[in-house]
C-alpha cells in the first residue's frame, strides 16, 4: 500500500507559521512522516480498512521543493537517497504538485492500493477516478 501526500495541502493545515519558511516547514513535515513510516501505522488507524503502508510518497511543488535531497532536485522529479528513510520516497514536482499527485496515483491504478492525503476537491475527485482512496490530512495530522 502506497500513501501519496499532498504536502503543501498538509502543511496549509496547519497554522504554525509555514509560510515565512516553506522549505523549513516541508522538511520538518518529511521527517515525521519518515519517523512514522518507520514506526508503522495501525491497522485500526487506517481509513476504510486499507492495509498499512508499505511506501510513502511526498509530493513537493513551489518554494517547497527547496526542501528535498539534493539527489532529487539534481534529478529534477525523482529520487530516494535515503535521507528520509527507505520507505520514503520524495518527488520535486517540475510543475504542478496536483499533476503529480494525480500521476502517481494513475501509475499505482491496480498494481497495490493507494491512499492520497489531500483536501483539495479537484485533486481528490482525479486520484478516486485513477482508483486510489483518499482522506484528509486530519488523518495523517493525527498519526504524527
Amino acid at each position: 500500500m502506497t500513501v501519496v501526500v499532498d504536502v503543501a495541502n498538509v502543511m496549509g493545515s496547519r497554522a504554525e507559521g509555514w509560510w515565512r519558511d516553506r522549505a523549513g516547514a516541508a522538511r520538518r513535515l518529511l521527517q515525521q512522516v519518515a519517523a512514522l513510516a518507520d514506526r508503522g501505522v495501525p491497522a485500526d488507524r487506517m481509513p476504510a480498512g486499507l492495509p498499512a503502508p508499505g511506501q510513502w510518497v511526498l509530493v513537493l511543488e513551489g518554494r517547497a521543493r527547496d526542501a528535498a535531497p539534493a539527489a532529487v532536485r539534481q534529478a529534477g522529479d525523482t529520487a530516494d537517497d535515503g535521507a528520509f528513510g527507505g520507505r520514503v520516497r520524495v518527488v520535486a514536482a517540475a510543475g504542478s504538485g496536483d499533476d503529480a499527485i494525480a500521476a502517481e496515483a494513475a501509475a499505482l491504478d491496480g498494481n497495490a492500493p493507494c491512499l492520497v492525503v489531500t483536501a483539495d476537491r479537484e485533486l481528490r475527485r482525479r486520484c478516486t477516478a485513477a482508483g486510489a482512496a483518499v482522506t484528509g490530512p486530519g488523518w495523517l495530522l493525527g498519526l504524527l
